[in-house]
């Protein structure tokens, strides 16, 4: 991300204000506390729903199986959001502001307590945007609507373990040793190779990819 290495780092305990409007401004804030309140909700019903539309006499081996199938999707679709969407290089000034509104600013302040995980504003409408995409090849193209629920909630799950692990990996010590490496992974991702190690819960697709300096 170019934007992210001419911004000299910011480690102000005072957030980088992004709107004039107090309104707007309360929008880009946010605690982890509030992602999982709206999203375990969420995860609870799609999983009740895997159990609800159950097909009488059918095995049940196809709920867990689609839900680490939808883990496994988050994965892939984290390390390219992050690469593609969040870390793309605007070419003029008025795409620059938007891209900083999205992922810039995290780069410019890394250790804002309140901008390290998804604000509702971004979140939800993403969220819908990928059912749609899951209703489309499931239900429509494949027809296996029994498992667009347990896999749409395995996908939800793989969100929240990103951006708890995310937050995590910027508060907390952890010293657990996988812990430990995700820690050490991302900080250098900020603060070494803004351009590299995009993988955030995991560096799987660093290595698929070759965005996991040797």
């Amino acid at each position: 991300m170019a934007h992210a290495r001419r911004i000299e780092i910011n480690h102000s305990d005072e957030p980088i204000r992004l709107f004039k409007s107090d309104f707007l401004e309360m929008f880009t804030h946010i605690s982890p506390v509030v992602v999982l309140i709206l999203w375990l909700p969420v995860v609870l019903l799609f999983l009740w729903l895997s159990f609800a539309r159950h097909v009488p006499g059918a095995s049940w081996a196809y709920v867990p199986v689609a839900f680490l199938i939808g883990v496994f999707v988050w994965t892939l679709t984290e390390y390219l959001m992050h690469r593609f969407v969040f870390h793309y290089e605007p070419s003029s000034p008025e795409m620059e502001r938007i891209f900083f509104l999205f992922h810039g600013v995290h780069h410019a302040q890394p250790q804002c307590k309140t901008r390290l995980v998804m604000p509702p504003v971004v979140s939800i409408p993403l969220a819908l945007i990928f059912y749609g995409l899951f209703y489309l090849l499931l239900v429509v193209v494949l027809d296996a609507r029994a498992w667009l629920p347990p896999m749409f909630a395995g996908f939800i799950v793989g969100y929240l373990i990103y951006d708890l692990t995310h937050y995590a990996t910027h508060h907390f010590p952890m010293r657990w040793a996988p812990l430990k490496y995700l820690k050490r992974y991302h900080m250098q991702h900020h603060y070494k190779t803004p351009d590299k190690r995009y993988g955030v819960s995991s560096p799987l697709w660093d290595v698929v990819f070759g965005t996991k300096p040797a």
